[in-house]
């Protein structure tokens, strides 16, 4: 299927005006909130989404988030490009998810928990390099949207899944019915708009550190983790939990900040029910 994966990555549809606008202030060394604002609000679904993100549980603020404005002053500059580069990216190459069997709201529930993550756990360890994650920790997972296209046209969405419900890895599940690791075809999906090649790099080495440029090994080390910890079927669950946390300690991060942020977000989640 791998001839399949690079035809869907070349039949994408052009990155939107005003997402090329938010990928070039991204890549300025000084970001005036005026001039993101401008951007923002040239583009009502983009309004929607920074709106909707902002009121989600996941941030819990005390009352209503209703203008744009106050979006990017409670989330941040870099949150709040990382939040609509990623919802806008997703949006040009949703389909479905049959294959992993779960919905579109489960995965974007899931990106907005990876970005959480990030913000609630490596601020604690580094500040720069939480800016530096907010957007990979999103968007890793969008080449799933591929492969799940390309596994239903191929025929092979039951075998898929059935495969996934053994608890196998799901990367390998991937590789072994399209030659691709998510994250590889993630990379090639930003590769195809020409998007940073840090942002590419980032990504594309994740659960293949061996090859990784030892630049980019530490930001490849925390989104393994973050991946393993938002399993796309089952988010912070008990079992990926102690995977993920297993893996942090391997890679000699401190266990107890990571576990102090999983919890914190926890509570936010269960306390919206």
């Amino acid at each position: 299927m791998t001839d399949f994966i690079i035809g869907k990555i070349d039949s994408l549809p052009p990155l939107p005006k005003s997402i090329i606008e938010l990928e070039e202030f991204r890549k300025l060394p000084n970001k005036e909130i005026l001039d993101l604002l401008k951007i923002i609000e040239k583009d009502p679904l983009i309004v929607t989404t920074l709106l909707r993100v902002a009121n989600s549980a996941l941030f819990g603020f005390v009352s209503e988030v209703e203008t744009p404005s106050r979006a990017i002053n409670l989330l941040g500059v870099n949150f709040t490009i990382s939040i609509i580069l990623g919802s806008a990216v997703q949006d040009l190459v949703k389909s479905n998810l049959d294959a992993y069997g779960v919905q579109i709201d489960d995965f974007i529930n899931t990106s907005n928990l990876a970005s959480s993550l990030v913000n609630q756990w490596i601020s604690k360890v580094d500040f720069s390099l939480r800016e530096e994650l907010l957007l990979p920790a999103f968007l890793q997972e969008t080449g799933k949207f591929v492969i799940s296209e390309v596994v239903n046209e191929n025929g092979k969405t039951k075998e898929f899944l059935e495969k996934i419900k053994e608890n196998k890895n799901i990367s390998d599940i991937e590789k072994e019915f399209t030659g691709y690791s998510c994250a590889r075809v993630t990379a090639n999906i930003f590769k195809h708009w020409k998007l940073s090649h840090e942002l590419i790099f980032k990504i594309g080495f994740v659960e293949n550190l061996d090859t990784c440029p030892k630049d980019y090994q530490e930001e490849a080390k925390v989104l393994e983790i973050i991946k393993i910890l938002c399993n796309i079927r089952e988010p912070l669950s008990d079992k990926v939990i102690e995977e993920g946390v297993k893996k942090a300690k391997e890679y000699g991060f401190d266990t107890k900040i990571l576990l102090d942020a999983i919890e914190s977000i926890k509570l936010k989640l269960n306390n919206e029910f």
